[in-house]
């Protein structure tokens, strides 16, 4: 090829790819690729698209279910929410880009998984994100906080959708490498979906939306592999987002749809136009041919290379129905958009790009996906650890002190600071927004009720990864309960180290394994979702974070509740069993200063019955407010609700066999508190009776202070003022 570099040993490790990698290019194409070649294979085998490390254990996973319309294997899964509409949702993650720039990679990371969602004929509703970060007195810890949150708010505040709900933590394993995980949440019509799969020979192929440029170019090689000496330098590979381009792009691309013009649709994601050509016509059974000159460009001199492997932003690819050219190209004109032909789709199965007539690149379609690399890489499963008993733990704080130190740390603090910099009502249906277990989001104009949330307890899953990845599913299962809505489906963003090291790979399997086992369970199957391996900086890997986003349905959005009891007088009741688990405890960790012990297991059928149990009673209006018991245990849940509603609680003596602060900061599973009206509190009791669930009258709602029994009452006011106080004083402290 003209004017292209040598294929050296050096470059081809320098694209990612592994000797015996190389030696299966050249086995499957009977010579040695192009430059343009060894980009595009670089861009297709790499652990960001082609999933090497992980595709065995994914297909354990359930993924059907009545109402699943559309699983894993398209740009977002697709749930039926009944009366002809459907939920269209995914996770992604921007790890590497954002901690390189951390503005741009986290806008990106939003500007791309609404693009997954719109693709497939959804309008986007709502918008969450899991962001994990290092040690707050890490050097880079406060600038990359504020560099991603103002990128997540930044994209999804301008393009116009509300973002509602997700997480914020903190860990010293974090220090080198960030996870920003992004969520998107659409609707469309069930018979309104649009896949990638191409279809008819000598269809258009073409490309729409904004310029290529020579951003991001290798962003997915770089995605897939661990970080080290001049990560900095690796800038240029991050994408620049406009979030005004991408709202244009939206409305011209469901306008296209609306008025029949698409036979197949695909976002250009990771590896760009490369990607997304292959996909399209290997799904299709067909081949491709494209003609780069057509694509339009802002950077003069483009290379066939550049093109194909840049991850410009808000770029789509169509094959269109040929009568409808003209048609969908005064749509496009319309919005100020591009539109250019760039290829057709052909019956040889071969992937050809030519530039100015000159053949660049000539593969086997199939093969660049069906024939990358799949490893059953070596694994350890991750040893156990022991059980710890509530009473081998002294408390060295009494359970008043140790309640005000906890709500005041960076993990349970109040994330206020965050949310508020996202707009979480624009488009005006938010029904629950962000502080609560979940979002709730009006469907149109009701009554109908979407609920979703992310969630997952990282120290869960490397302490055992196996309870771990089915705690995070429970987690997400009882938030979505505690709202009032039912379960009906998971995306997930598996974010792990270096998969060639065997005992990252065993976290990995087994929190799969865990994952796979809640989700069967509780009917809660996995509809789409992204895997991100290789996060590590300098060989310390991440702390293992299968981050689970949920979706639910709420027949009445009305009937929703929220953590805050609403008036005086409310009954205050604990829904499960309470054994005082303080291995891998926030109690455990923060007052204790010791970070260790098995997590606490899982009771999946319980967390079924009592799902089951909380949601009816919500159903019939008998619940005045809900809140799942998690991180902190019972005593940080009760101070939640208070805080929320500036009104106190007071708990009366109970009889339990625990350790106190055990009892109170334990993070036993399976557990829910609630409130009802003092008329119901018979009803509730007949009702757990029959329901074969644990119930414990803990006190009243009501008066100024949250009061725990032999403690000294505490202002909700103190309370309030501890939980809101980290987080705005540290990112206000001098950088």
């Amino acid at each position: 090829m003209p004017n292209e570099p040598k294929i050296t040993p050096e470059l081809v490790a320098s694209h990612g790819l592994k000797p015996d990698e190389y030696q299966r290019i050249l086995k499957l194409i009977s010579r040695e690729p192009s430059f343009t070649e060894l980009g595009i294979f670089s861009a297709m085998w790499n652990e960001h698209c082609s999933y090497k490390s992980s595709r065995l254990h994914l297909k354990t996973l359930p993924t059907k279910a009545p109402w699943v319309i559309q699983g894993p294997g398209e740009n977002a899964g697709v749930i039926d929410i009944g009366d002809g509409l459907a939920a269209v949702f995914k996770m992604e993650s921007h790890n590497h880009p954002s901690y390189i720039e951390p503005y741009q990679g986290a806008a990106t990371g939003v500007g791309g998984i609404l693009r997954d969602v719109f693709t497939m004929g959804a309008r986007p509703i709502a918008a969450l994100n899991a962001l994990r970060f290092g040690d707050p007195e890490h050097p880079k810890t406060r600038h990359l906080v504020a560099g991603v949150v103002a990128g997540v708010g930044g994209y999804g505040n301008s393009f116009g959708v509300p973002t509602v709900g997700g997480l914020v933590g903190f860990h010293t394993r974090y220090d080198g490498n960030c996870l920003v995980n992004a969520m998107a949440v659409g609707l469309a019509r069930t018979d309104g979906i649009f896949y990638a799969k191409a279809t008819g020979i000598g269809m258009p192929i073409v490309y729409l939306g904004s310029k290529t440029g020579r951003d991001g170019i290798h962003g997915a090689t770089m995605a897939s592999a661990e970080f080290g000496e001049g990560a900095e330098e690796k800038r240029p590979t991050v994408q620049v987002g406009d979030p005004f381009a991408e709202k244009l792009l939206l409305e011209a691309c469901l306008e296209i749809m609306e008025k029949d013009c698409v036979i197949a649709i695909q976002d250009m994601g990771a590896a760009g136009l490369t990607c997304s050509a292959v996909e399209m016509g290997a799904k299709g059974d067909l081949g491709v041919e494209l003609h780069l000159e057509n694509v339009p460009t802002r950077e003069p001199g483009m290379t066939a290379y550049e093109m194909m492997l840049s991850e410009s932003q808000e770029r789509m690819l169509m094959v269109l129905k040929p009568e409808k050219e003209e048609e969908a190209k005064a749509i496009f004109r319309k919005w100020g958009l591009d539109f250019a032909v760039i290829g057709h789709t052909t019956d040889t199965l071969r992937f050809v790009v030519k530039h100015h007539g000159v053949v660049m690149a000539d593969l086997p379609i199939k093969e660049l996906g069906d024939e990358a690399p799949l490893y059953d890489r070596p694994h350890v499963p991750t040893a156990p650890k022991p059980v710890i008993e509530a009473e081998s733990v002294a408390a060295p704080l009494s359970n008043r002190e140790a309640l005000l130190k906890l709500v005041a740390t960076p993990e349970l603090g109040s994330k206020r600071w965050v949310y508020e910099q996202y707009d979480s009502i624009i488009l005006g249906n938010t029904v629950q927004r962000p502080g609560g277990d979940a979002a709730v989001i009006r469907v149109e104009h009701g009554p109908k009720g979407l609920a979703m949330t992310c969630d997952v307890t990282p120290r869960y899953c490397e302490a055992d990864p196996v309870e771990g990845g089915k705690q995070a599913v429970a987690e997400v299962y009882r938030n979505i309960s505690a709202v009032g809505a039912r379960p009906l489906a998971i995306t997930d963003n598996l974010n792990f180290g270096n998969p060639e090291r065997p005992e990252i790979m065993g976290q990995l399997v087994g929190c799969i394994h865990g994952i796979g086992e809640a989700c069967r369970a509780l009917d809660f199957p996995v509809v789409s979702g992204n895997v991100s391996l290789y996060n590590e900086t300098h060989g310390r890997a991440i702390l293992p974070t299968p981050t689970i986003g949920g979706v639910g349905v709420l027949d009445d959005f009305q009937a929703s509740v929220g953590i805050a009891p609403k008036r005086e007088g409310e009954q205050v009741f604990l829904v499960g069993a309470t054994r005082g688990w303080l291995g891998q405890s926030v109690y455990l960790r923060e007052i204790c200063g010791r970070e260790e012990g098995a997590p606490p297991p899982v009771d999946l059928t319980a967390e079924r019955r009592h799902g089951e149990f909380v949601r009816a009673l919500i159903g019939e209006g008998l619940v005045g407010a809900c809140h799942d018991v998690s991180d902190g245990g019972l005593a940080v849940a009760l101070a939640e609700m208070a805080i929320s509603s500036g009104m106190g609680i007071t708990v009366e003596t109970l009889s339990h066999d625990l350790p106190a602060h055990a009892f109170w900061f334990g993070e036993d599973q399976g557990r829910y508190v609630l409130t009802v009206g003092a008329d119901q509190i018979e009803t509730l009791a007949t009702r757990a009776a029959g329901a074969g669930v644990e119930l414990t009258r803990l006190g009243v709602a009501g008066g100024a202070a949250l009061t725990l029994p032999d403690e000294e009452p505490i202002l909700v006011t103190d309370l309030k003022a501890a939980f809101e106080s980290w987080l705005p004083a540290y990112m206000a402290r001098a950088a």
